[in-house]
């Protein structure tokens, strides 16, 4: 209670936990997409989102020890994470596609366990972390630092979120992807080739992981084992905000990064992890609780 009575008693701490939070929560915007655009076009929660995200921290993790940029490894994490989907799809992935929701959770279980082992074996399991060398932003007289690589995260996850809604709304693929989300049988009988469309749509998912997790190696650690909370953030967000609303997922990311920063604080940062999944039982009763009101109009 100490803390929770500091933030009203100091406005500026306040003011830099939710700036902090909000940049934060950029980063889970980025796999927030692409878990959102399986979900809409394939019907496939991806449980391997987070496995996807540490992926590509390692990448970055190769780039900075080959004496390279580390922000060079954010754009070669999403372009090494879209052949690992690629392949991916062709491997597991496309037996699963027309099947039910639950084959397709266990699929995706499987190899998020197998990269999870193999990052083990390869990388060990120790903690991992890049030091970007970018500093911090002083803001209120010196009294609240922000990292410039989360600045960086937050402007990537707005031009990202941009480029894909006119990658969606502009490109010949995206027109495919967008009809083969609305009715896949209908896109099949119009010519759309729908099993190439599902396996770009989810290399495009694994790349932002990848570029998410560049960020992620930057701005905290990386791990073999710890995706799941980041699978866990990027459905809750891809719940509360709802499939195909791509301004709905940033609010939703940006603000469960607020309140993680509150949480880390007030409750301290060894229940932080709990605190999500928490609030993911409680957005699952309240997406519950909403449904049960539709079906009762309905009737």
């Amino acid at each position: 209670m100490d803390d929770l009575q500091l933030l009203f008693d100091a406005p500026v701490l306040t003011a830099g936990l939710l700036i902090n939070g909000i940049l934060v929560g950029a980063v889970f915007v980025l796999a927030a997409y692409g878990m959102a655009l399986v979900w809409g076009v394939m019907n496939i929660i991806n449980i391997a989102q987070g496995e996807f995200v540490m992926l590509g921290g390692y990448v970055t993790l190769l780039v900075a020890r080959a004496g390279l940029p580390p922000l060079l490894g954010l754009p070669l994490a999403a372009l090494a994470l879209y052949g690992v989907g690629w392949l991916l799809y062709r491997a597991v992935i496309f037996r699963v596609v027309d099947r039910d929701l639950f084959t397709s959770l266990l699929a995706t279980f499987g190899i998020s366990i197998l990269i999870q082992q193999l990052c083990n074996i390869v990388f060990g399991a120790n903690v991992q972390t890049v030091d970007p060398g970018f500093g911090s932003l002083l803001l209120f007289d010196g009294r609240v630092a922000i990292s410039v690589v989360k600045v960086l995260a937050f402007g990537l996850a707005l031009v990202i979120g941009a480029a894909m809604w006119l990658f969606l709304a502009r490109s010949r693929l995206g027109r495919a992807i967008r009809a083969t989300a609305q009715n896949a049988r209908a896109a099949r009988v119009l010519g759309v080739d729908t099993d190439r469309v599902y396996a770009a749509t989810y290399a495009l998912n694994a790349a932002m992981c990848g570029a998410a997790g560049g960020l992620v190696i930057m701005v905290w650690t990386v791990h073999p084992y710890i995706g799941l909370p980041y699978t866990v953030r990027s459905f809750m967000i891809v719940v509360v905000a709802g499939l195909g609303n791509l301004p709905a997922v940033i609010a939703a990311g940006l603000g469960l990064g607020g309140l993680e920063a509150f949480a880390g604080f007030v409750l301290g940062a060894e229940y932080q992890v709990a605190f999500v999944f928490g609030l993911l039982v409680v957005v699952l009763i309240w997406r519950n609780q909403r449904l049960a009101r539709k079906r009762q109009y309905l009737k």
